[in-house]
């Protein structure tokens, strides 16, 4: 019993899991999140190295 469960785990596992994998690869690489993916990795280089309180006050 526990080797076929234990294959039944590791197939139906490894099926999971490469689909799950084949679907974060989609999303990340469809052309429509280009942008936002972009936007993201530029945000740390857009902010000021003020501190809070300080830009809000400036306002």
């Amino acid at each position: 019993m526990y080797e076929i469960l234990a294959s039944f785990a590791q197939t139906w596992g490894m099926l999971l899991f490469v689909t799950l994998f084949l679907g974060a690869l989609t999303y990340a690489l469809w052309p429509k999140n280009q942008e936002r993916f972009d936007k993201a990795a530029n945000a740390p280089l857009n902010e000021s190295d003020s501190p809070a309180d300080a830009a809000a006050s400036e306002d």
